[in-house]
């Protein structure tokens, strides 16, 4: 046998590239169908995924708008004028407490702020300790009353300097009572809060005057005309 057909009986049975070719072709087949099918599989769960998730905002939409739904249900009691003071018995600053009994016989001003040391509640406590004197004069105590721990009310008494007693009314009895605690809304939301309220108890012990949704400014001025007419 001559050189040249042993090189050409060495190189035909798997050296040649029409061999490499077939071999490869059946190889390049499977590799590529199960890439089709992960990214067939991937573009379904793309598709799924977003589903389930706005599934779940609207679950916790749902609850949410079931939260907010709650305090509409909550209902301020209608006191009016000429109806008798619900009775109390709270805390104040500087320790004690304070009762609608104690002040039996004397007009009594009862201002509701929503929260100590903020602005609004603020400028209506040092209008009202601005006329703490003139309030005295006619014969009326003035106490304030709000959510606070005594301890937040204090701060704010010390801070400001103010000169009217402030009672702590954590468990909202007596804002309940004196329809000061209901819904309120902010941005958008609803909640339960205090009401800006400010009640006038006579000496008879009826309320004589109830302002609600208080605008702070001359508030205190208005109310002080009111106690004196009485």
């Amino acid at each position: 046998m001559s050189q040249k057909s042993r090189k050409k009986s060495s190189k035909t049975p798997s050296g040649s590239p029409t061999a490499k070719k077939k071999v490869q072709k059946p190889g390049a087949s499977t590799q590529t169908r199960p890439a089709k099918t992960q990214r067939a599989s991937a573009d379904k769960s793309s598709k799924t995924k977003p589903k389930a998730a706005s599934h779940k905002a609207a679950s916790k939409r749902l609850k949410s708008s079931e939260k907010a739904s709650k305090p509409e249900s909550a209902s301020v009691p209608a006191l009016t004028e000429g109806q008798k003071a619900p009775a109390f018995r709270l805390p104040r600053d500087g320790g004690g407490e304070v009762t609608l009994s104690d002040h039996a016989g004397q007009k009594l001003v009862l201002f509701f702020y929503p929260r100590a040391d903020t602005p609004g509640c603020t400028r209506e406590a040092i209008d009202f300790t601005r006329l703490a004197d003139a309030f005295a004069a006619a014969g009326t105590t003035v106490l304030g009353i709000s959510a606070d721990p005594l301890k937040a009310q204090e701060k704010f008494r010390d801070k400001h300097k103010l000169g009217v007693p402030l009672i702590s009314d954590e468990k909202h009895e007596m804002l309940e009572a004196y329809g000061a605690w209901g819904k309120k809304s902010m941005y958008g939301k609803t909640f339960l809060g205090i009401l800006r309220t400010t009640v006038l108890v006579g000496a008879d012990g009826k309320l004589a005057k109830v302002w609600r949704n208080v605008r702070v400014d001359g508030h205190a001025d208005e109310v002080l005309a009111a106690a004196r007419s009485l």
